[in-house]
């Protein structure tokens, strides 16, 4: 039977527990396994870099949600974006970036990987023909997309990319973390891979951190499984437990931070103390039809540049009192930074440098006056 994507956040991987019938999946709390007999261990499990039953449960749902035979689960996101390189780079390849990517992803190609071997092209996702002339012919492994992008909301066509990276025989992989699988789902527009920080709105409530690889085909899924175990960037069993938590709520929380998002977007595309908003869900957005197309909504996120420059927007971020001044998104709570002194301080100087008078807020799902009320104080 197919069931809908709520039934699929609540039950999948986690049936009732099967000696006490308890209905939430119990928290493993353990770094080894009583063996049967000399290398027969009991339902495979040996130790809990390799398997543990509590990150079985967050990986089996995580899979059900993106739509991919085998899911993973990290410490953190980052964690997942190197196991998922080393798996399926090495020396010499090259991978397409995009122009507008989250700063630790940047900082991952720019101060790691590169050392590695890896080279890497900054080009605009948005744009598929520069995607297409970023890519070296037989040399590029992988098309890395992050839509919507962060910070600057660009929307990446998952469909037309998928193309253009197969054709060149190299793998598309999305970072799906902005938008999360409720409201979009690359894996069926032809991603080979999904990436998460499910520390953002898969967990919701900014109390742990994680991260997630979901992949289309099985048997680069057990490549990268294995990789998890030889490179061992797992999250605990707590970890993954708050995580499944967070899973169960994950619809009805982003359809009530896209309600808010919506209002507040709105509202600031009018202010004369705003210079450009960049929500996908506003008609003039450049992305707003490709979105409109694979996207069930527009999400949570949303960045404004200030009319006044540099000194205007850290003022909005300093005033803001409900928006919490803080990094990373996705929470119940409403956030607001300043990108290019904050999250996105790794790539200044760079092809992906951002704008210092742009504003990043996550916006949470409070009540939506009061959120309104907030902004209207800290713009001055």
């Amino acid at each position: 039977m197919n069931h809908g994507f709520e039934t699929l956040a609540i039950h999948a991987g986690q049936d009732p527990e099967a000696r006490t019938g308890a209905v939430i999946p119990p928290i493993y709390q353990t770094s080894t396994y009583a063996q049967d007999a000399v290398g027969a261990p009991r339902l495979g499990y040996e130790y809990s870099r390799s398997g543990n039953p509590t990150r079985d449960a967050l990986q089996e749902c995580l899979a059900a949600l993106e739509g991919g035979p085998v899911g993973l689960a990290f410490a953190s996101g980052l964690a997942a974006e190197d196991t998922l390189l080393r798996t399926v780079c090495a020396p010499g390849d090259h991978v397409v970036i995009p122009d507008d990517a989250y700063g630790g992803t940047y900082r991952l190609f720019a101060k790691v990987a590169e050392r590695w071997g890896l080279a890497y092209t900054p080009a605009k996702v948005s744009d598929p023909d520069a995607v297409r002339a970023a890519i070296r012919p037989g040399v590029t492994k992988v098309v890395w997309v992050e839509t919507p992008t962060n910070p600057l909301l660009g929307i990446a066509d998952i469909a037309t990319l998928a193309a253009v990276a197969h054709d060149a025989g190299a793998l598309l992989v999305v970072d799906n973390t902005f938008a999360s699988p409720y409201l979009q789902q690359p894996i069926a527009l032809g991603a080979d891979v999904v990436v998460h920080s499910t520390t953002k709105y898969i967990g919701g409530h900014s109390d742990v951190v994680g991260g997630a690889l979901v992949a289309a085909d099985a048997a680069l899924g057990e490549q990268l499984r294995y990789h998890q175990n030889a490179m061992g960037a797992v999250n605990g069993p707590f970890d993954a437990w708050l995580t499944l938590r967070g899973i169960k709520t994950l619809g009805v929380r982003m359809d009530r931070h896209c309600d808010n998002a919506e209002r507040i977007a709105a509202y600031l595309d009018g202010h004369a103390k705003v210079g450009q908003v960049l929500y996908p869900g506003l008609p003039s957005h450049p992305g707003h039809e490709v979105a409109a197309k694979q996207m069930r909504r527009f999400g949570g996120m949303i960045s404004f540049r200030a009319a006044g420059g540099e000194d205007h927007a850290v003022e909005i971020c300093n005033r803001a009192k409900l928006f919490v001044l803080a990094e990373s998104l996705g929470g119940v709570e409403s956030l607001i930074e300043h990108p290019g002194r904050m999250t996105h301080a790794s790539a200044a100087g760079s092809p992906l440098e951002v704008p210092g008078d742009l504003v990043r807020l996550s916006v949470g799902i409070e009540t939506v006056e009061d959120l309104l009320a907030d902004l209207e104080q800290a713009l001055g």
